[in-house]
């Protein structure tokens, strides 16, 4: 199991120095991520403490934004989270003016962003699925993500330099639909930290300290069958979304209450749109659960 212990003294010095948010406790994120290779844990908090933004790349599932929780909370730094698509824009990255009335007087107010606010609390920022924003919409973060640290707010004029504790994590899938490739520029600006498919006895603990299942034969049955799923989707027979760490530990906690086949119908199956893909699900899990 990891420790901070196990961390050079250099570096718990650094996180221990970052100046802590106690107003913004809430925004915390939750321990929990538990990997195959430490070393993914491990790099991921060297890269952040020596102010390096931080991409994870791996398929759905695999606990990407469960990674980004744990290090808001080994670093005790609020994270603001921004949830790309097609439609993100400039205002859903930095903010929005909007009319406030005061004293009975109408004035323009800008409502800042998940960017904005992150830099001016030196607080983390988490970007979901970067590459599925669209190309021309990113760039604007250019300055934010190199040495420089800064943006200015096109909104205001204000130019922003990031407080002291400010980083950024982004989380990307690749050949997932809807995604497009990364510009090389933007990649550039990130250390690239692997994350992969929890599985065996890592998958094992984790099934049991995440989900209220305790019955040890299911746990093991739906470690079985977790192994099952990621082979099918690496041999590009099932969508990444169906061997899904969170989807499992729905299905556990439905076998809590009913039978594990309909179980996994509720958390995993009828997820998938293709027919084919759930009967290959299904005929996989009656082989372990009769």
């Amino acid at each position: 199991m990891f420790t901070l212990d196990q961390l050079p003294k250099s570096i718990q010095t650094k996180i221990n120095e970052i100046e802590k948010d106690t107003e913004s406790q809430q925004l915390i994120g939750k321990p929990g991520y538990t990997a195959i290779d430490e070393s993914t844990l491990y790099d991921s908090i060297i890269s952040l403490a020596l102010e390096k933004n931080v991409l994870l790349k791996g398929p759905t599932g695999s606990g990407k934004t469960k990674l980004a929780e744990t290090l808001s909370s080994i670093f005790c730094q609020p994270m603001h989270s921004i949830n790309c698509s097609i439609d993100l824009d400039a205002e859903a990255l930095l903010g929005f003016k909007t009319i406030d009335n005061k004293d009975g007087k109408a004035t323009i107010e800008f409502v800042p962003g998940p960017v904005i606010q992150a830099m001016k609390k030196g607080h983390l920022l988490y970007i979901d699925e970067i590459n599925m924003a669209k190309p021309e919409t990113l760039p604007i973060l250019n300055g934010v993500l190199d040495y420089r640290k800064t943006i200015t707010n096109p909104f205001t004029g204000e130019v922003v330099q990031a407080k002291k504790g400010f980083g950024v994590i982004a989380a990307i899938n690749e050949g997932y639909v809807g995604t497009v490739p990364l510009n090389e520029a933007l990649k550039n600006r990130f250390v690239v930290i692997d994350v992969p498919y929890v599985q065996g006895d890592v998958l094992f603990n984790v099934l049991k300290e995440q989900s209220q299942l305790t019955d040890e034969k299911l746990l093991k049955n739906y470690v079985t069958l977790s192994a099952d799923l990621i082979a099918l989707v690496q041999a590009g027979n099932l969508s990444e979304e169906a061997a899904s760490v969170r989807a499992l530990i729905d299905t556990c906690d439905l076998s809590l209450f009913l039978p594990p086949l309909r179980a996994i119908q509720r958390g995993i199956v009828e997820k998938l749109e293709d027919d084919r893909e759930k009967a290959a699900i299904l005929n996989v899990a009656q082989t372990l659960f009769d």
